[in-house]
């Protein structure tokens, strides 16, 4: 691996002011009324949020969590924009794999989670021999931040996810001297990939993706719908009718939100947490199922940065773009992977309708679990991603 004179090595370092800021401003809650009972139906619960918002302000460090991430090499790097022809700075996590050849594997989050859903799969990942496995499944790991959010900053106009996966194809060939890559994706991380394994297959040769996120064309005459198609098309539709109105927003009025998003870490965490206790299992009685300070710490990651508005331009760059589906012509070349969680934003599809728009090469239906595979199981996902790139050549 070689690394490009334009990548900039820095350590992750929140100035102390703008902590003592944040406490101030926790301090300072106005509560939202909620509806008695109501559990998580109408969004964050209450009780929950009390608890989260006390934790972060008296409870929680973060600089533990800056130490978590600056065990990895942090880089950021300016790339040229297909869309505007201007430089877009990219960050960058990296953690070198053991052996004499770690295969580069490119790691994308999406929203609202952060390079911090990858901090328990990392490890296990590049250093394979140090948890049970072979140095021979060992990963050269990059973790980039998606423009607009934490270090990937400024983003000055939104841009689309195929625009980003240039940046990517950029990142990986140009900046880090890998002409062949593998990806791994879930949320808009995965829109990405889907699109590196269209646009740029002989760079991305093979994905493998925790969610289902690009839309096949639907050939009527040659390509009818099955009746299993058309039933989960429904389903998923009634999935979206009760769930996606946050889509809704950020595609349409970001800026609206902004105003509270930017103001409020309370307002911030109320409108994030919600998606990591609804994704995870569905609307319940339950609590999300992850660590507290996990999800403190993604939030703050987006407040110490102020990206979280940024962070809700992707939805309409991609609406505007039409960048959610494929087009007649238009296929995933790359050889990929599923690994499909029972409850996400789409329920798992039938075969055939992954089958009309990807190479698929691989699929696992989980019996458990959501949209953050990768924190909720982490020993499965480092499993199955070992599994699907293992003999798989560069």
């Amino acid at each position: 691996m070689r690394l490009a004179a334009s990548a900039t090595k820095f350590t992750v370092s929140i100035p102390e002011s703008a902590l003592t800021d944040l406490k101030a401003r926790l301090t300072r809650v106005r509560w939202p009324i909620e509806p008695q009972g109501a559990a998580w139906e109408y969004g964050s619960n209450g009780t929950y949020m009390r608890r989260f918002i006390s934790r972060w302000r008296d409870e929680f460090n973060w600089r533990q969590w800056e130490a978590r991430l600056n065990r990895y090499e942090h880089y950021s790097v300016p790339l040229k924009r297909p869309d505007t022809g201007t430089e877009q700075v990219v960050h960058f996590m990296m953690e070198r794999g053991s052996g004499d050849n770690p295969r580069p594997l490119l790691l994308t989050h999406g929203w609202p989670g952060s390079v911090l859903e990858f901090l328990d799969v990392i490890g296990p990942l590049a250093h394979p021999e140090r948890h049970g496995g072979s140095v021979e499944d060992a990963f050269t790991v990059i973790c980039p931040s998606l423009p607009g959010y934490a270090f990937s900053m400024p983003l000055e106009r939104p841009i689309s996810p195929r625009a980003i996966a240039v940046l990517w194809r950029d990142l990986m060939v140009e900046v880090l001297g890998f002409p062949r890559f593998f990806a791994q994706a879930g949320d808009w991380g995965s829109v990405v990939s889907s699109w590196l394994g269209v646009d740029h297959a002989e760079h991305a040769v093979a994905l493998h993706l925790n969610m289902v996120p690009l839309r096949p064309p639907i050939l009527k005459e040659s390509q009818p719908l099955t009746a299993a198609e058309k039933e989960w098309i429904a389903r998923a539709k009634k999935l979206q009718a009760s769930e996606g109105g946050y889509q809704a927003i950020q595609a349409t009025k970001p800026t609206s939100l902004g105003y509270a998003l930017s103001d409020s870490p309370a307002g911030l965490a109320g409108w994030f947490v919600e998606k990591f206790q609804g994704f995870p299992r569905g609307p319940a009685e339950h609590e999300p199922p992850f660590h507290m300070d996990h999800l403190i710490a993604n939030v703050a990651l987006y407040w110490l940065t102020d990206t979280a508005t940024t962070s809700t331009w992707l939805y309409g760059a991609a609406a505007r773009s039409g960048e959610l589906a494929l087009q007649p012509d238009e296929f995933v070349k790359a050889p990929t992977g599923f690994l499909l969680p029972p409850w996400d934003l789409v329920p798992p599809p039938p075969q055939g309708w992954l089958e009309r728009g990807y190479n698929v090469a691989h699929r696992r239906d989980l019996e458990r679990g959501g949209h953050f595979v990768a924190m909720e199981q982490p020993e499965i996902f480092v499993e199955d991603v070992q599994h699907f790139f293992r003999g798989r050549r560069l």
